[in-house]
């Protein structure tokens, strides 16, 4: 498809961002070398010595948290050294990634040594924030011009899905598109194609509107935490809202993309105004002088408290410039509209209100759309590079032409124009042409977007074959799941309860769908494109059975899930699970009886149950013993206790992969199972494992029986429990916890090791779960979670 490939990388640069970007080319699979600069004084032959600035830096990367690695195994795809031993490793790189400091001439002399090396065939891209592409790349032979581009990744790497690509009018049209090829389906991300302007397009509006923010706040006597509180999740936007934004970012940081922006931008006159104002720009230097650096430094705009043994963030008074203790900010505007779900009506119900948080919101969305607005065609010629760079590099559920779409563009306007804040004259001209939104819809998609140097709309193109839900033909709902025909053969089961718990509907629904696929359809997927997959069972439901003494509902309903997914396990025709985000407790044992799991990568998988006070009994339990113990114990005179204790370990720590690639290192999903970087394309990839699993000749597994270690093993578990209780690691609770999961994981007291069905355990798992939901502690248990989201260590 395309005349380049990569099989190996290079990135220069063992900093936060180049190290990070290495750690996700290692994600991705690909071989990568990390080179840094030797140390002034380091000798030649000591290699520890010279490689200390790049072996710092990779150290720094594999401690950091949230984890830059998607598992300590791939560190191995990882080789470390420095530009002076081991800059031959330039010349076999398929793709070269330059990631040192922000200053020109430094890169510029890197770019002559690359050139002077490079493979014909390589691509060279440079991670620079904000220095024109253009100039990096000035004085280089025509070759490496035509194979350059710059590549922004957003940190960290793993976890922000913008890439940022900037092509220089050098650029091969085909580097561009092999490039945001890699990215988008090898690295999961997703692709902004950039002209090449001053900080591109996410940091040219993040900080043209955060500057304005900054500004209006100081000016109008707003607190740290009053900001927080408005401008998080309730406008939209992550929970670092704006100061826990500054702080993560680095106050230093910011000031130093703040000042550079100032002298690139002399035509941004609505930028100049608040990246210039002095109010802001000297709190600022205050905080750089004091060493206030954000999170780095644990104080910043917040500070990081130990009080009567629990850590708290207090927030900066920004009049004293003391850090005070933590309040609770209130507002009426924010309580009305708070529990409104869809952001466009909540938007709308506050930008109506006329208290203190209204009115901030009202002034940072208008200045906000004012702002981007005059921003086209400068940066981009549509709309639609914004909100994606918005979406997917700060993490806003919409960008800001979208949530203008939302709110309807044409009433907005004058709201705007009567707050002082009139948009660029291109969108009055829109409206007058009988345009009313900047983007085209079809079924609740985007289909066309309006182009300004065009006067009109354009088609949004994707990939070939991408499948949104809400454009499948519906074959049966309920109100906790839907029911999907896919094309070709494969039908869809989604699930869209709160949180995607497992209720009865759902329930339902899965055995409809298996009924029906059984006679009308080749095979099915389980997935959704939810935040997460499933986080379980109804806790609500099963402790209001257990407290009421319902005992032969709740024992029918763990007969149902039990039943359902050992029917999906052994079903004639393929079953394909999609697990993506939270797949916990019940959401992780339908993943683990199905035909096949193609998960999204940043999939947090675990059984969870212990966290409630009660053992895995939907199978789980049964699986985690199929897939630790079962395998070790083919080997004639193989000691169990070993993995009986991974086991034991497993479940009853309530462990959770932090990534897809963990959870296969823990057994949660197997050698043939599939593992997708690109969250937009799991349910893609899914029906296209059912159709492949089809024509591969799919049948079920035959039925596999499950070793039974015995009383024996039952008291070498036993024995560890009572000392983790008497070591003061666990309660008392606990331990009888513990004791139970140990009877199931061992088959009961049974007095010699054998094979038994899977159902036995099924039965064991039932007969302990029940018996647990009927104790007042494991009770508190599950009201604990439920009211407070965290586990009680009762």
């Amino acid at each position: 498809m395309f005349p380049y490939t990569i099989r190996k990388a290079v990135v220069i640069g063992a900093g936060t961002m180049g190290a990070a970007i290495a750690a996700h080319l290692a994600n991705a699979g690909v071989p990568v070398t990390l080179l840094d600069i030797v140390p002034p004084d380091a000798p030649a032959g000591d290699r520890a010595a010279r490689n200390k600035i790049v072996n710092d830096g990779w150290e720094r990367c594999l401690k950091a948290r949230p984890a830059n690695l998607m598992s300590s195994d791939l560190k191995t795809l990882v080789r470390l050294g420095n530009l002076e031993d081991d800059f031959d490793a330039v010349a076999e790189a398929d793709w070269i990634i330059e990631a040192v400091v922000e200053n020109l001439k430094i890169k510029q002399d890197l770019m002559a040594r690359i050139d002077a090396v490079r493979a014909p065939q390589s691509i060279v891209s440079t991670n620079t924030s904000g220095i024109p592409i253009r100039e990096i790349a000035a004085g280089r032979s025509q070759s490496f011009r035509e194979h350059f581009l710059g590549t922004h990744f957003f940190n960290p790497p793993r976890y922000l899905k913008l890439l940022e690509i900037i092509p220089t009018a050098d650029t091969l049209p085909q580097v561009v598109e092999f490039i945001s090829w890699f990215g988008e389906y090898r690295l999961g991300k997703g692709i902004v194609l950039c002209k090449d302007t001053p900080n591109f397009i996410g940091n040219r509006v993040a900080f043209g509107t955060g500057a304005f923010a900054l500004h209006y706040i100081l000016e109008n006597g707003y607190t740290v935490e009053e900001v927080d509180a408005i401008t998080g999740p309730l406008i939209g936007r992550p929970k670092t809202a704006t100061f826990r934004l500054i702080d993560l970012v680095g106050v230093d940081v910011w000031d130093h993309v703040g000042r550079n922006l100032i002298p690139a931008i002399p035509h941004d006159t609505l930028a100049q105004t608040y990246l210039r104002a002095e109010k802001p720009n000297a709190l600022i230097r205050t905080l750089i002088e004091r060493g206030w650096l954000g999170n780095k430094t644990r104080v910043g705009f917040y500070k990081e408290v130990t009080k009567d043994g629990k850590k708290e963030f207090w927030p900066l008074d920004l009049q004293k410039l003391e850090h005070v203790p933590p309040g609770k900010p209130r507002f009426e505007s924010v309580g009305k509209v708070k529990d409104i779900e869809d952001l466009g009506e909540r938007l709308k119900a506050l930008l109506s209100e006329n208290d203190r948080a209204a009115q901030l919101v009202r002034a940072l969305t208008y200045q906000g759309f004012q702002y981007v607005s005059t921003l086209l065609p400068e940066i981009a010629d549509t709309p639609k590079p914004i909100d994606d760079a918005m979406r997917w590099g700060f993490m806003h559920e919409a960008g800001p032409f979208e949530t203008w779409d939302r709110l309807g563009v044409r009433e907005t306007v004058e709201k705007m124009k009567a707050e002082g804040y009139a948009p660029a004259p291109w969108v009055e001209a829109m409206l007058a042409s009988g345009k009313e939104s900047f983007y085209q819809y079809q079924n609740g998609s985007k289909v066309g977007v309006y182009d300004v140097q065009k006067g009109d709309y354009v088609p949004i193109s994707r990939p070939a074959g991408l499948i949104l839900l809400r454009e499948q033909k519906v074959i049966e709902k309920n109100a906790g799941a839907t029911f999907y025909d896919l094309g070709d053969g494969v039908a869809c089961v989604e699930f869209h309860t709160k949180m995607n718990a497992l209720d009865e509907d759902i329930l339902n629904m899965l055995q409809t769908a298996l009924d029906r696929v059984e006679r009308e359809f080749v095979g099915l997927v389980v997935g959704n494109e939810a935040e997460n997959f499933s986080a379980g069972a109804n806790l609500f439901l099963i402790v209001m059975l257990a407290q009421q003494k319902m005992w032969e509902m709740l024992d029918q309903a763990v007969r149902r899930l039990q039943d359902l997914n050992m029917r999906m396990r052994y079903f004639p025709k393929p079953v394909v699970i999609a697990p993506a985000g939270l797949t916990l407790g019940g959401g992780c044992e339908i993943t683990m009886h199905g035909s096949r799991v193609v998960a999204a990568a940043e999939t947090y998988i675990g059984l969870v149950e212990l966290g409630a006070g009660v053992i895995p009994a939907g199978g789980g339990t049964k699986e985690i013993i199929r897939r630790i113990v079962n395998p070790a114990m083919r080997t004639e005179n193989a000691i169990v206790l070993p993995f009986l204790q991974r086991a034991f370990e497993q479940i009853g720590q309530a462990k959770v992969a932090t990534s897809a690639e963990e959870a296969r290192q823990m057994g949660l999903l197997s050698p043939s199972d599939r593992i997708v970087m690109n969250r937009d394309h799991l349910l893609t990839e899914a029906r296209r494992e059912v159709l492949h699993m089809v024509a591969s000749g799919y049948h079920p597994p035959a039925p596999e029986p499950i070793y039974a270690a015995g009383r024996d093993m039952l008291g070498a578990l036993q024995v560890g429990a009572f000392m983790f209780q008497a070591g003061g690691y666990i309660t008392e609770y606990e331990a009888h916890l513990a004791r139970k999961l140990a009877y199931v994981l061992c088959g009961g007291d049974l007095s010699r090791p054998q094979w038994v069905s899977e159902q036995y355990i099924l039965d064991l798992e039932r007969e302990a779960f029940l018996s647990l939901c009927g104790e007042e502690k494991t009770q508190q248990r599950m009201w604990a979670l439920l009211q407070t989201g965290k586990p009680l260590r009762n």
